[in-house]
């Protein structure tokens, strides 16, 4: 092997792609490469992109910026750029960004090792060939002792949703053994992790031969009961009643469910080709309500989609209103060349997406702060997560429903479960009091 040592990774995006860097450190640790914190003296910099907004990429682009300058200053450092916009984006990457060594998609993690020593020969390196059956799953993600773990179930996507780029970039659908993930869960509780999630694309597609989600959740739900178990992110349409059923039934399965609906018009529903219709969605948000009670939804929601009018926005502010989610995750659509939505007139201002948006977040900030203060004056059960963000003289963590609840220092570890009565609350975070068992 070659003399370089250290490497650093920066990650942008999802969750998804924090755990594909875990999967990318272990696949380089076990080349001989050690992972740096600091970008400060490594000999090799990866930056795992994001391709889902347009903001994301601008991000992205600022920061490769940086990289320029350590590489003028440092010429025989390799700089990599991975992930969703690698694959999106590898011939504008190599042409405007001349200092980028390597362009490596998301299924092409295992050539990473060779095609750094190729770099440093001064060889430049572009993988980003789509695979039908890459799923890495005889790597053991490399994870630093922690609390909670990330643990990708299956990549890519099926549904071709015309806004998103996810099933160009990370291809199409394909799942892990439920033993290998049952194996990862296993080593996470022997190692002291308190909760891990369960990700994908949409992991409600999860398929193992006759197996599904909810048998994989279940399974990894009696590992050990001490272990919260979470999932991301799920799809309305394959959103079943056995696996509704698998979450009540599972005390330590989070009951919160992320449900994204992007909007509450079925007009741009057809379009987005979302599969479902505001009735099916309400449908189902109101069996999820009936069979665990006390369970917390959140949502995306796109503001601004190609032909959006006046009354469809009005009809997304309703649902919005109707379902009483505990949280959204909002965005201004952005065009994502390859989809369906590309060809699409993008008629809606940036102005008018604007004002949609900041209603959708003013609407549903109200709803936050209305259901958290219906949560004042009772006692919730907390993992500690660490120090405060905010404050030196706090501690934090979340309750199973996902709430972020801070509280003072008073001698506790994080990974503990703790009683917490609340005693105010705002619409992003409950503040309480340590009550003794």
């Amino acid at each position: 092997m070659n003399d370089l040592k250290k490497f650093y990774i920066e990650t942008y995006g999802c969750q998804m792609n924090v755990a594909d860097s875990e999967v990318v450190s272990s696949i380089m640790s076990s080349s001989g490469y050690t992972q740096s914190a600091h970008l400060e003296g490594a000999d090799v910099i990866f930056v795992n992109t994001c391709a889902v907004r347009e903001n994301a990429e601008e991000r992205v682009y600022g920061r490769l910026g940086d990289f320029k300058h350590l590489k003028k200053a440092n010429p025989g450092l390799v700089v990599g750029v991975l992930g969703c916009m690698a694959e999106r984006l590898r011939k504008d990457l190599m042409e405007s960004e001349s200092f980028v060594d390597l362009v490596v998609g998301p299924d092409e993690y295992r050539r990473l090792p060779r095609l750094v020593e190729n770099a440093v020969a001064g060889e430049k390196g572009i993988a980003v060939r789509l695979s039908r059956v890459e799923n890495y799953d005889d790597i053991v993600p490399f994870r630093a002792d922690g609390i909670s773990a990330w643990i990708s179930v299956m990549r890519g996507c099926d549904k071709f949703c015309t806004f998103c780029v996810v099933p160009f970039t990370r291809g199409r659908e394909r799942s892990r053994s439920l033993s290998s993930i049952v194996r990862e869960v296993e080593g996470l509780a022997q190692r002291g992790f308190k909760e891990v999630t369960l990700l994908g694309q949409n992991v409600n597609s999860y398929l193992d031969q006759s197996l599904d989600f909810a048998d994989l959740l279940a399974a990894v739900a009696r590992i050990d009961r001490r272990i919260r178990i979470r999932f991301t992110t799920s799809h309305p349409q394959d959103m079943s009643d056995k696996l509704i059923d698998t979450i009540a039934r599972n005390p330590n399965v989070c009951n919160y469910i992320h449900l994204p609906v992007q909007s509450g018009s079925d007009r741009v529903l057809e379009l987005m080709n979302r599969t479902y219709s505001t009735d099916h969605y309400l449908k189902l948000v109101d069996r999820i309500k009936r069979t665990i009670p006390g369970v917390s939804l959140s949502t995306d929601i796109i503001a601004g989609f190609p032909t959006e009018t006046a009354e469809d926005h009005k009809s997304t502010i309703e649902l919005l209103k109707e379902v009483g989610y505990d949280g959204a995750f909002t965005f201004k659509y952005s065009p994502r060349e390859n989809t369906k939505a590309w060809t699409m007139t993008d008629d809606v201002s940036e102005t008018l997406k604007t004002e949609r948006l900041n209603e959708i977040i003013d609407v549903q900030r109200e709803i936050s702060f209305r259901k958290n203060q219906d949560i004042v004056g009772s006692t919730v059960e907390v993992l500690v997560e660490g120090e405060s963000k905010k404050s030196a003289s706090d501690y934090c963590g979340r309750t199973d429903t996902n709430k972020m609840v801070v509280f003072s220092k008073n001698g506790f570890e994080a990974g503990e479960y703790i009683s917490v009565r609340v005693e105010r609350a705002n619409s992003a975070t409950l503040f309480g009091t340590h009550v003794p068992r």
